[in-house]
């Protein structure tokens, strides 16, 4: 998997997570004025590994 981060036509800062087939698995949902805040969204992600899973 990969994480791809870009500028959308506005100019915010967003990430899309890619799995290895160019699949889109999840994407950044908003835009970043700054592109440290989409880089530590990214992290956000990284770290959830471990997260629960529950059905709703």
């Amino acid at each position: 998997m990969t994480f791809f981060l870009y500028r959308d036509a506005q100019g915010y800062w967003r990430w899309t997570l890619k799995a290895s087939n160019g699949r889109i698995i999840a994407d950044s949902g908003e835009g970043y004025w700054n592109k440290q805040d989409c880089l530590n969204a990214i992290g956000l992600v990284k770290s959830c590994a471990g997260a629960n899973t529950k059905e709703a």
